[in-house]
């Protein structure tokens, strides 16, 4: 009974989404291997809501939810092709201030942050990272087996990104992609590392308090980028956003 209503909740939320966005035919390649589960995958018994009282019938303007209601809805592209140097030089200056794109993000995202001298202050030796996905505070210190401890999430991964949409974009395009501040978090490398290739059909942050913040961003991203979503992936952004319907579309 629970997925009956959480099928009905989807519906009433996202309206006339499949007529706006294209077709919902089943995914090609069934066989094709997800991301393996986390702690912070939604299970039935955990993470998304099946039902909310009085689901809004229309989404607030400018809000995360009614933006997903313009994305387009299409199975997953095959994986041919996909590699990391398809989106361009990992961690580019490619808005030219001299810092590489990591920096910019510890910078931004890290608290009580020690440059190194002679960096013209671009990099980041320490600093506190309050990981958005766990609630947790993590000492970043750069080194050789430290570093790692903090690592910076493509908020929509890239190889989901290449196959929804990415492959057909311009090499260019895909590099603006990668190194868009809003498509990036420093976060928990641990987490980071669970997380995967996974979309939101897969894999929710374990903090859930963030949770509509992250599903936001990631609507944002794949609207920006004229990406496409999946039925099961654009079922599981609804649900979640459901529970915040004003939750803002992040502009970066």
């Amino acid at each position: 009974m629970e997925r009956v209503l959480a099928g009905v909740l989807v519906a009433t939320v996202l309206g006339g989404c499949v007529a706006a966005g294209g077709s919902t035919t089943a995914e090609p390649g069934a066989g094709v291997s997800e991301p393996a589960a986390s702690d912070g995958q939604p299970t039935d018994g955990d993470a998304l809501p099946a039902t909310v009282s009085s689901p809004p019938a229309v989404a607030p303007a400018g809000s995360a939810l009614a933006a997903l209601r313009r994305l387009p809805v299409k199975g997953r592209a095959p994986r041919t092709g996909y590699s990391r140097s398809e989106f361009g030089q990992t961690w580019a200056d490619v808005d030219r201030n001299g810092c590489d794109t990591r920096n910019d993000v510890l910078r931004r995202d890290l608290t009580a942050v020690v440059l190194k001298p002679g960096t013209h202050g671009c990099t980041v030796l320490t600093g506190v990272l309050h990981d958005p996905y766990t609630g947790q505070s993590v000492l970043f210190v750069r080194g050789v087996g430290t570093s790692l401890a903090v690592q910076i999430d493509h908020v929509v991964a890239l190889g989901d990104a290449w196959q929804k949409g990415a492959q057909s974009l311009t090499l260019e395009r895909r590099r603006a992609l990668a190194n868009d501040p809003l498509e990036l978090l420093a976060v928990k490398g641990a987490v980071n590392q669970q997380k995967g290739d996974g979309d939101a059909a897969t894999w929710l942050p374990p903090r859930k308090a963030y949770r509509c913040a992250y599903v936001a961003r990631q609507v944002a991203v794949k609207a920006k980028y004229r990406l496409w979503v999946t039925p099961a992936e654009r079922d599981a952004l609804a649900r979640v956003l459901s529970t915040c319907p004003r939750q803002p579309l992040p502009t970066g």
